[in-house]
């Protein structure tokens, strides 16, 4: 009984070691072709591409055409969370009015959103 197990468990052993032969014979000719070493690296850098750094691209240049599109008695969001309405725009500096009487020079860079007015109707709901 034992001698039919142990000769069982030889024979998959080396049926396994044989078919892992064949696979390492098998990726070792195709790694020998260059493009097909080079297509997993091509794949993750176009994935990387259409996925992280086009959409982060676009976003700096939305938020970059937004600075510039700054005027006075625009409604603003800082990054410290800070509602502001600008007074005065310069190269790289807003002065802004937080309150009656209160003006703050903030750095355009930290001025994350620009507030659009939107007049809401009322509607009636029967």
């Amino acid at each position: 009984m034992n001698l039919k197990i142990v000769s069982m468990l030889f024979f998959i052993a080396i049926t396994v070691q044989n078919a892992y032969a064949d696979a390492a014979t098998a990726t070792a000719t195709q790694a020998g072709s260059a493009f097909g070493g080079l297509m997993p690296l091509l794949i993750i850098f176009i994935f990387f591409y259409l996925f992280l750094i086009r959409p982060q691209q676009k976003q700096r240049k939305e938020h970059e055409k937004m600075l510039n599109d700054l005027k006075k008695d625009d409604k603003i969001i800082t990054s410290g969370g800070l509602y502001a309405t600008v007074v005065s725009v310069n190269a790289d500096v807003v002065e802004a009015k937080i309150a009656d009487n209160i003006r703050v020079k903030i750095v355009k860079s930290t001025i994350v959103n620009v507030v659009k007015d939107e007049v809401v109707t009322p509607q009636i709901v029967k």
